[in-house]
């Protein structure tokens, strides 16, 4: 069977095929750090890919196997979810603003498959980090760097997904009425309300998006709804509001969340 891939996924979403190609899919940008990442939608495949590999060969999960993702809004964050995707495991992801809570459905006796977690966030007194069968850390460092020392019983996730190659091997097809998260909501129906947003936006096919992270973690706003309506995103961390008008003109931004 063929893999599903980066490209695939907004026809399981219930959109249509990526334009631009050759375009940046996704961009990152840190207006206090200066940092920027650029990603056209074959690049952002590739790092999905290595997530996929990682999850299939190191971890042994499969179509069903359950995902947590701790982490911000971010261009790691979006190969995290892809890969994890790709190979139909279902994805819990728990916002920041969710901290200190236990996550639905995740007690003592049933422990997840993998855990991906930021080491922001396993710094905070108010999180309680969920148990896992494997746990890996991004410090999400500019340019993708690894982390200098990685905490016990933790794995870096770039040192060990960049093992794996930027091509998806056949693990399997995955359908628009398989389930993408633990709670049984499909691969559709995650579409229909990213749809349903694009369509309040007026987000169509060839539009940028400017995403401020702060005000939007989930991934159905910055992920999802760009993939369901065919445009693409600029994910923006610490977003310097003074300086708006320019930034949009720089990037030819067509819509602003």
């Amino acid at each position: 069977m063929q893999p599903t891939t980066v490209t695939d996924l907004p026809a399981l979403l219930g959109g249509d095929a990526l334009a631009g190609a050759d375009r940046p899919l996704l961009t990152y940008c840190d207006d206090a750090t200066g940092e920027r990442t650029e990603l056209t939608a074959a690049e952002l495949g590739g790092l999905a890919a290595q997530t996929a590999g990682l999850l299939r060969e190191d971890c042994g999960l499969d179509t069903g196997s359950r995902v947590a993702v701790l982490l911000p809004p971010h261009w790691q964050t979006a190969a995290v979810l892809l890969g994890a995707w790709s190979i139909g495991a279902a994805v819990s992801f728990r916002p920041w603003a969710t901290a200190g809570l236990a996550p639905v459905g995740v007690g003592e006796n049933d422990p997840l498959d993998v855990l991906f977690v930021s080491r922001k966030r396993m710094d905070s007194w108010l999180e309680q980090v969920p148990e896992a069968r494997h746990r890996y850390v991004l410090g999400l460092a500019p340019g993708g760097a690894p982390l200098d020392e990685v905490p016990d019983g933790y794995r870096d996730f770039v040192a060990e997904a960049g093992r794996h190659p930027a091509s998806l091997p056949a693990y399997g097809s995955i359908g628009s009425t398989d389930a993408a998260s633990p709670d049984g909501t499909t691969y559709r129906q995650w579409g229909g309300l990213a749809q349903g947003v694009a369509d309040q936006l007026g987000l169509r096919p060839g539009d940028k998006l400017l995403v401020d992270v702060a005000k939007h973690e989930q991934p159905v706003m910055w992920l999802l709804t760009p993939l369901a309506a065919g445009a693409s995103v600029v994910l923006c961390a610490n977003l310097d509001r003074d300086n708006l008008d320019a930034r949009i003109a720089v990037e030819g931004i067509t819509r602003v969340i």
